[in-house]
């Protein structure tokens, strides 16, 4: 029966799924292979379905790098932060480009002289902090002062009683059975009255999400420690469910704590904690910084911050693209482009852009292993040779007792239908390469 024979001219039309005959799934590769490799008296005389997937799927990946057709493309508009996040099937880009106002694509290019380099967080002698896990401590905190090292910063506003205080706190604690006072320098810590402190942090903004984290030294009162990012409502603060508040901690729990919220309205540009009388903690190094965006460094903002020697605005149909013709003697010729740079952190899974690129819609051309969805697993009929070569070769030379000459003769059949798909999908036309000549100094009849 032919492919088409229950597929009317109208169904295909009707539907949106276009030009899918030129591909076959990966299921019917494995099923194909299966009838013409496996069995008795074949090549493979005996093997799992669920091994034949698997060569297939390494099979799909790595002809998805170089050979087949697997570049996609996404468009954003580049936000302040001047930061695309990698798109979830990526593996690695072919081309990011910038996009004037007649649609033209700019080709961006990456940096070489900066980096985004883990931010070492130090104290007033230049010497590493760490936190209470000893681990080197980030440097990228919100806000100020979020050791208090002194009151700087913080606003204390006690509404009954003494609710907070930044300072000097003894505790008595047990030592070998006895009792001795300790001292915990520079801590926030609360006492039988309710109130809040708060303190500037400018980068806090509505609608974005952000994650704080605070070391509960001491916890001997349980009770309320409250971050209230939407509201000044006191009443509401024993719930977190109203208006947004976030119960940070509500029983007697000493080590590091860590919450995320989506920043309100009310209180944007602030960090406000609220204690209740029953909360009778001591609370130290408070950090907080923007979910995804915490990974920044000074080089980079430096970077980012500053104009760059590229910062043109030039769209495509400008009579001089270069706005300084004839003034870039001595110019390094890598630099020598108006379009802008970029610079992408695997690390954060992340895209930093120049400052010139704020604002622009940018396309990011990139290429996936073809595994991300069922959807995506299909092969083109003009590689399909190649994926069975692919599979055999696979299945043929991780076996035992297979002769040596033949995992050999299928390395070489592998390679040559590889090559055969590489042409094959390479489309290339005369008629294209006659219109390039065309432009050349020897002209070209047709």
């Amino acid at each position: 029966m032919g492919l088409l024979d229950n597929t009317t001219q109208q169904d295909y039309y009707q539907e949106n799924n276009f030009g899918n005959y030129q591909f076959i799934s990966l299921d019917n590769i494995i099923s194909q292979f299966e009838i013409a490799y496996v069995g008795e008296d074949k090549i493979i005389s005996k093997i799992k379905r669920a091994d034949i997937a698997f060569f297939a799927q390494r099979a799909m990946q790595e002809l998805s790098f170089d050979t087949f057709k697997s570049i996609k493309a996404q468009e954003i508009v580049v936000p302040a932060s001047l930061q695309m996040v990698l798109p979830q099937d990526y593996v690695n880009y072919t081309k990011i480009s910038s996009v004037d106002s007649s649609g033209i694509k700019h080709i961006l290019y990456p940096t070489q002289l900066t980096s985004n380099p883990f931010p070492v967080k130090q104290d007033a002698n230049n010497d590493y902090t760490f936190d209470q896990a000893g681990n080197i401590e980030s440097s990228t905190n919100l806000i100020a002062n979020g050791d208090f090292d002194d009151d700087t910063g913080w606003t204390i506003t006690n509404t009954t009683g003494t609710a907070w205080t930044i300072g000097d706190y003894t505790d008595t604690i047990s030592v070998g059975g006895t009792s001795v006072d300790y001292t915990y320098k520079n801590v926030l810590y609360g006492g039988s009255g309710v109130g809040y402190v708060e303190i500037d942090a400018p980068d806090i903004i509505e609608g974005r999400r952000y994650r704080i984290t605070y070391d509960v030294v001491v916890a001997s009162g349980g009770g309320q420690f409250i971050l209230a990012n939407h509201t000044t409502n006191q009443s509401t603060l024993n719930s977190d469910s109203t208006d947004n508040n976030v119960d940070l901690i509500n029983e007697t729990v000493v080590g590091t704590h860590s919450v995320e919220w989506i920043q309100g309205s009310s209180n944007t540009g602030k960090i406000k904690l609220y204690g209740d009388a029953a909360f009778n903690g001591v609370i130290d190094n408070i950090k907080v910084v923007r979910v995804g965006y915490d990974k920044d460094s000074t080089t980079w903002s430096n970077y980012k911050s500053a104009t760059p020697t590229e910062n043109v605005n030039d769209d495509y149909e400008d009579e001089i693209y270069w706005p300084y013709e004839g003034r870039r003697y001595g110019i390094e010729p890598s630099h020598a482009q108006a379009n802008g740079s970029f610079y992408i952190d695997i690390t954060a899974g992340k895209i930093h852009f120049s400052s010139n690129i704020s604002g622009k819609t940018v396309i990011l051309d990139y290429i996936s292993d073809s595994l991300g969805t069922d959807e995506e697993m299909q092969v083109h009929k003009f590689a399909e040779e190649a994926m069975y070569k692919w599979i055999a070769y696979g299945i043929l030379s991780t076996r035992a007792n297979i002769p040596e000459y033949i995992v050999n003769r299928f390395r070489k059949e592998r390679f040559a239908e590889t090559r055969k798909a590489k042409l094959r999908l390479s489309n290339i036309k005369l008629e294209e390469i006659t219109q390039i000549l065309r432009g050349k100094s020897k002209q070209i009849k047709h």
